[in-house]
C-alpha cells in the first residue's frame, strides 16, 4: 500500500439509526475502492464490519469497526459505528478522531430516533455531516418524506445534492444537481451511465441548483461576488463553497444510494475525496499538557488512541490516528499518561478484522498495532521531549445503573475479572465494588447495553450471572438531641475491663455553635468545651467531636479510644446499617478504673453510648437526590411528566431546549432503576435524559419503614 500525504487522506465516520445500512454501505465502499472483489451481506454475516461473534450474533453493529478504501488517490479511511444509542460510546470515540459524519437514513422510515441521537453527538462535537438516503430502492421508499423530516431536524442546512428519480423496488437513476447529470445504473448497480438531465426533470434540477450555487456562495465573500458577477459558479467554486459551509455546519449535503446494489456509491466517495475535509482543515484536538502539535508530516512524531480491543488469536489491538510527523514500524515512544516506553513492533491499516501491514503512516491517518505493553484508549504516545498529552474524549454518562453477581458463588471473583475485560473494549461500561453497599456496581447506558454483557458471560465465558436492583446507599442522621450513658464492664479472672460514657449528641448544621446546656426532662446539664474535632467524613458530611470531660472523670488518653467506637457506629449507622452523617457528640462525664480500664472498654462503651442515644434522637433514614433532565417531544409531554410524579420527583421547571421540551426535576435514585426503559418506551426511543448527583435527602416516613422493614428481613436471613 502506497503511503498517503495528509492531504490525501479522508476520515469519515458511518453513523445513523440501526438498521439504516451503515454496513452495507462501507462493505460498497470497499468494493468500490477495490479493497475486496465481493460485497458480503449482513444477512450471511460475511461483511467486512461487524465481524466479532455477538455482532454477527445481534444481527447489527455493537463495536465501531475501522476500515479504509483507497478512491480518486485518496486514502478514506471509514468507521462503521454502532446505530442503537446504548452504544453511544462508539459514536462519540469515532467521531472524535474523524472529520466527516456520513447520516444514514433509511428512506423507508425517515428520521429515527438513532438519527436524532447521531445527530446530536455530530453537534456536540462540531462534526460536519453528510446526508446520505439508502435503501431507495425499497417497496416503501419515501425520499420525499424522509427529506422533510431532515428539513424539520436540521433546518435549513440541508442542501440537496442528489435526488432519486424512480425511489422505489425500479430504483436506478439519481440526478446530481452539482455535476447537472444523471446517472443511471444497471439491475446491479455497479459503474452508472452518465447523460443528460431528461426534460422531464430539468427544471427541478435547475431549480435545485440554484439554491446549490446559493448556499455555497454565501460562505465566502468572493465567491459571492462571484456570484453576482455570473450569475452562477464553477465546479471547482461550487466545490470550494460546500467544503466551507460543511466545516461550519451551515451546509449538510444530501445524497442518494442503493448500497445494497452499489447504487451511488462511487459518486458518494468522489465527493468524500473531492470536498470531505483532509484531516489538516478540521480543529485540531484540544493538548491539555506538554507541547503543541500541529498536523502536518514534518512535526514530531505523535499519536492519540481512541479504540482497544481484544481478539482472539491477536490479542490486544491498539487504534491509533497520527497527530503529527510520521510514524515507523519499530518506533520507541513515550506514554505521556504512564511515563512508560512503548515500540510499535509492526504498524497497519485495518479493513475489520483484515489488517495490512505497513511502513509508515503520516500526520492524519488512522492505523492500528499490536501488543503494546500498557497504553490503552486515551493516552498519548509522543517522542520523549515533546510530553504532549491530548484532551481524552468524553464518554456520555450512564444512564443505568444494576448490581451484578454469580449465580454459583465461587464464579464471583472470575465475574469482576470479566467485566474489566469487557470495560477496555467498551469505556462506556463502569465497574466498582462497592464496599458500602458489598455489591458488584456495573453503569451502562441501557437494558441493551447490559444485555451486552449477559451475551459474554453466557456465550464465551461460560458463567451464569444475574442482574438487579442495586442497593440504595443511603445515609442515616437525628432529628433532634438525646442523652445515653454506657458502662462496659467485663471480668474473667485476670485483668477485666472497665469503661463508663456519658455522651449527648445532636443534629449538627453548618453555622450552628454548640450548645453549653441541655435539657433532657426536668434534668439540665451544663457543658465546658474544651476541645472540638470536626472530622469530614468521606461519605459526605461530618462528625464533629466535642471534649467536655471536667475534673478528670476520663483520662484524656482515653478520648481517641471512644472517637474511634463513635466513628465504628458512624461506619454502620444504628437503622439500617447504612453510614451515618451531620452529628455533634458531646462526651461530658465518664467513669474509669484504675486497673480495669484500657483503650476496648472505652471504644466499646463510646460505641454502644452512641449507638443508644441515636435511637433515641428522632433517627431518619437519608436518601441520595439527584437533578433530573429530560427532554421529549411535546406531544409526550404528559406521560413523561405522570411517569415522573409516579416516582416521587419533584418537577423544578420546564422549558424548551434543542428543539424539544424540557423537564427539569429533583428525584430519589431508589425510583430511577431502569428509567431508561421507560423513557424509551414513552417517546418512541427519542428522548433522552442526564441525572447528577444532588444531595442527600430525608425520605418520606412510608419509605423509612419499607426499608427498616426490608433491613431486618435481611439481617434474619443472615
Amino acid at each position: 500500500m502506497k503511503v498517503y500525504k495528509t492531504e490525501q487522506v479522508r476520515n469519515i465516520t458511518l453513523i445513523g439509526n440501526a438498521g439504516s445500512g451503515k454496513t452495507t454501505l462501507a462493505e460498497a465502499m470497499l468494493f468500490e475502492g477495490g479493497v475486496i472483489n465481493r460485497r458480503g451481506e449482513v444477512t450471511a454475516k460475511n461483511t467486512v464490519s461487524d465481524y466479532t461473534p455477538i455482532e454477527q450474533d445481534y444481527g447489527n453493529s455493537v463495536y465501531p469497526s475501522i476500515l479504509y478504501t483507497e478512491f480518486n488517490g485518496k486514502k478514506i479511511n471509514i468507521i462503521d459505528a454502532p446505530g442503537m444509542d446504548d452504544l453511544c460510546g462508539g459514536v462519540v470515540s469515532s467521531l472524535y478522531v474523524t472529520g466527516l459524519g456520513i447520516l444514514t437514513i433509511n428512506a423507508t422510515n425517515g428520521v429515527e430516533a438513532g438519527t436524532e441521537s447521531a445527530s446530536r453527538h455530530a453537534e456536540t462535537m462540531h462534526t460536519p455531516l453528510v446526508l446520505v438516503f439508502n435503501q431507495l430502492d425499497h417497496d416503501n421508499s419515501n425520499y420525499e418524506s424522509s427529506l422533510e423530516q431532515c428539513k424539520n431536524l436540521f433546518g435549513n442546512k440541508v442542501t440537496v445534492v442528489q435526488y432519486p428519480v424512480d425511489a422505489g423496488p425500479g430504483f436506478s437513476s439519481i440526478i446530481d444537481v452539482l455535476k447537472m447529470k444523471m446517472y443511471k445504473y444497471g439491475k446491479e448497480g455497479g459503474k452508472p451511465e452518465v447523460l443528460d438531465i431528461p426534460a422531464s426533470e430539468t427544471e427541478k434540477a435547475e431549480e435545485l441548483h440554484n439554491q446549490l450555487v446559493e448556499m455555497a456562495a454565501e460562505n465566502e465573500e468572493s465567491l459571492m461576488e462571484l456570484y453576482f458577477d455570473q450569475g452562477t459558479l464553477s465546479e471547482d467554486d461550487l466545490r470550494k463553497g460546500l467544503k466551507l459551509g460543511m466545516l461550519d455546519r451551515s451546509v449538510i449535503p444530501v445524497f442518494c444510494v442503493g448500497a445494497k446494489k452499489n447504487i451511488g456509491v462511487g459518486r458518494l466517495l468522489e465527493f468524500i475525496s473531492n470536498i470531505a475535509p483532509a484531516p489538516n482543515e478540521k480543529k485540531m484536538i484540544p493538548v491539555i499538557s506538554g507541547q503543541e502539535v500541529k498536523m502536518e508530516e514534518s512535526g514530531k512524531p505523535c499519536l492519540f488512541v481512541f479504540r482497544t480491543s481484544v481478539e482472539s488469536h491477536v490479542g490486544e489491538i491498539t487504534y491509533f490516528k497520527v497527530m503529527s510527523g510520521k510514524i515507523t514500524e519499530g518506533l520507541d515512544l513515550i506514554n505521556t499518561t504512564t511515563g512508560n516506553k512503548e515500540r510499535l513492533s509492526q504498524i497497519f491499516v485495518s479493513a475489520g478484522k483484515n489488517r495490512e501491514k505497513v511502513d509508515e503512516l503520516v500526520a492524519g491517518d488512522i492505523g492500528c498495532t499490536v501488543k503494546l505493553k500498557e497504553t490503552k484508549y486515551n493516552q498519548t504516545l509522543t517522542v520523549k521531549d515533546a510530553d504532549t498529552k491530548f484532551q481524552p474524549i468524553k464518554f456520555p454518562l450512564p444512564r443505568i445503573t444494576a448490581a451484578m453477581k454469580a449465580k454459583n458463588d465461587s464464579d464471583d471473583e472470575k465475574v469482576g475479572e470479566v467485566l474489566n475485560k469487557i470495560r477496555f473494549e467498551d469505556p462506556t461500561f463502569i465497574i466498582e465494588y462497592s464496599k458500602e453497599l458489598k455489591q458488584l456496581i456495573v453503569q451502562g447506558q441501557g437494558e441493551y447495553h447490559l444485555n451486552i454483557l449477559k451475551w459474554y458471560f453466557d456465550h464465551v465465558y461460560k458463567i451464569e450471572v444475574e442482574t438487579f436492583a442495586p442497593k440504595i446507599p443511603s445515609r442515616e442522621t437525628i432529628t433532634k438531641a438525646a442523652q445515653a450513658d454506657y458502662r462496659h464492664k467485663k471480668q474473667s479472672g485476670g485483668a477485666g475491663q472497665f469503661g463508663e460514657v456519658h455522651l449527648i449528641i445532636e443534629p449538627f448544621e453548618e453555622g450552628i455553635e454548640p450548645k453549653k446546656m441541655f435539657k433532657f426532662g426536668d434534668k439540665e446539664q451544663k457543658l465546658s468545651i474544651r476541645e472540638e474535632q470536626v472530622h469530614e467524613l468521606p461519605w459526605g458530611g461530618k462528625l464533629v467531636f466535642l471534649n467536655c470531660i471536667v475534673g478528670g472523670s476520663i483520662d484524656a488518653r482515653f478520648l481517641p479510644a471512644i472517637m474511634k467506637g463513635i466513628m465504628e457506629k458512624m461506619e454502620e449507622g444504628p437503622l439500617t446499617g447504612s453510614y451515618a452523617r451531620d452529628i455533634r457528640v458531646y462526651v461530658y462525664d465518664g467513669k474509669m478504673h484504675p486497673v480495669d480500664s484500657n483503650e476496648i472498654s472505652f471504644r466499646l462503651a463510646g460505641r454502644n453510648a452512641f449507638s443508644k442515644a441515636f435511637k433515641n434522637a428522632g433517627a431518619k433514614i437519608l436518601e441520595p437526590i439527584y437533578n433530573l433532565n429530560v427532554w421529549v417531544r411535546s406531544d409526550r409531554m404528559g406521560d413523561a411528566m405522570s411517569d415522573l410524579q409516579g416516582r416521587r420527583a419533584m418537577i423544578m421547571g420546564m422549558g424548551s431546549e434543542k428543539g424539544l421540551e424540557k423537564i427539569t426535576a429533583k428525584v430519589p435514585l431508589k425510583e430511577m432503576y431502569k428509567y431508561t426503559t421507560s423513557v424509551s418506551s414513552i417517546t418512541g426511543g427519542r428522548g433522552m435524559f442526564t441525572m447528577v448527583y444532588d444531595n442527600y435527602e430525608k425520605v418520606p416516613t412510608d419509605v423509612q419503614e419499607e426499608l427498616l422493614k426490608a433491613y431486618a428481613e435481611e439481617q434474619e436471613e443472615e
